[in-house]
C-alpha cells in the first residue's frame, strides 16, 4: 500500500481546519441571531399606541412623581375648594393663595391655636394662607410642590403615545409613561395592571373626561400612590365614577354627583365635590 504524499497531507488538514472554522463562525452567528431575537422580545411598547395594552410592558421602568410637601394633602388648590356637602374626605386640605373664605361648603370650625380648621366632612385638618404661622410659608411651600411635581410628570418621556387616539375605556393597561396631544376620555372601566411598585404617568395635553359610573381597577397589587395624571386642561369625573392615582392638573378639577378617588386632587385653580368621596392613597 503507497503513503499518501505530502500534498494530500496537507490537503486533508486543510479540509478539517476550514470545516471547524464554518462550525464555529455559524455557531457565533446563531448565538448573535438568538440574542437579538431575545432583545427585540422583551422591548416594550412603542410610539403609535401598541404597547402597554393587555399586560404587555409599555416601558414599566418610570420613577414615581415626588410631590414633597404638596403630598401632604388630599386636595390642595390656588383659587377655591368647594363642596355641596355631604362629602367624605380623608387626609388634610389646603388652598394658596386665597383665603379661607375661599373654602365653601365644609362649614369650618376653627382651632384654638387658629392654625387650621376642622370639619365634620373631613377626617384631616384644614389649611389657609390668613391662618397663625407657620400655615402660610408651609402652604406657599406646598403649592410650589405641586407645580414642581406637574413639571416632572408632564417632562417624562413617553413609551406609549396617542394610545386608542384618546379613548382608552376598555383597555388593561400595563406600567409606563402614556401620552396623548389631545384630550382624553375614559367611556367605560379601566384597569391598570402591575406590581405595588409599578409606576403609571399619563400626560395629557387637554381635558381629562371620565364617563358617569366608571370604574378605574387596579389589578396585580399596582397602589393608587404610584399612578399620576398630569392634566394640562380641566378633569371631569362623572356622576357616581370610582377613580385611582394622584391628579395634577392645569386648571379645574370637578368631581360630579357621587364620584369618588382613591389618590389626591391637585389643583393649579379650583376643586369643586358634590356629595363626593375623597381618600389619600395608602403609603
Amino acid at each position: 500500500m503507497q503513503s499518501p504524499s505530502l500534498n494530500d497531507s496537507a490537503s486533508s488538514a486543510f479540509s478539517k481546519a476550514a470545516a471547524v472554522l464554518l462550525l464555529l463562525a455559524c455557531a457565533a452567528g446563531c448565538s448573535s441571531s438568538s440574542a437579538a431575537n431575545d432583545a427585540g422580545s422583551s422591548t416594550g411598547g412603542t410610539a403609535g399606541g401598541t404597547g402597554g395594552v393587555g399586560g404587555a410592558p409599555a416601558g414599566g421602568s418610570a420613577l414615581a412623581v415626588n410631590l414633597r410637601t404638596a403630598g401632604d394633602y388630599v386636595i390642595l388648590a390656588e383659587s377655591d375648594i368647594s363642596t355641596v356637602p355631604p362629602a367624605v374626605v380623608t387626609g388634610n386640605l389646603g388652598i394658596s393663595p386665597m383665603a379661607a373664605t375661599f373654602i365653601t361648603g365644609f362649614s369650618l370650625i376653627a382651632d384654638s391655636t387658629n392654625v387650621f380648621s376642622t370639619s365634620v366632612q373631613v377626617t384631616g385638618k384644614i389649611y389657609a394662607p390668613d391662618y397663625a404661622a407657620p400655615t402660610p410659608s408651609n402652604l406657599t411651600t406646598a403649592i410650589g410642590d405641586m407645580g414642581l411635581a406637574f413639571s416632572d410628570a408632564a417632562g417624562r418621556a413617553p413609551d406609549v403615545t396617542e394610545l386608542g387616539a384618546g379613548s382608552i375605556g376598555g383597555m388593561t393597561l400595563a406600567p409606563g409613561v402614556y401620552k396623548w396631544g389631545t384630550g382624553l376620555l375614559i367611556p367605560t372601566d379601566l384597569t391598570l395592571n402591575g406590581s405595588a411598585t409599578a409606576v403609571w404617568i399619563f400626560q395629557i395635553a387637554q381635558n381629562l373626561t371620565v364617563s358617569n359610573a366608571v370604574a378605574v381597577h387596579l389589578t396585580g397589587g399596582a397602589l393608587a400612590k404610584n399612578v399620576f395624571w398630569q392634566v394640562a386642561g380641566s378633569v371631569d369625573l362623572g356622576t357616581t365614577s370610582q377613580f385611582e392615582g394622584i391628579v395634577l392638573c392645569q386648571t379645574m378639577i370637578n368631581l360630579r354627583t357621587g364620584a369618588s378617588i382613591a389618590g389626591r386632587l391637585m389643583a393649579q385653580t379650583a376643586v369643586t365635590l358634590d356629595t363626593s368621596t375623597v381618600t389619600q392613597p395608602a403609603p
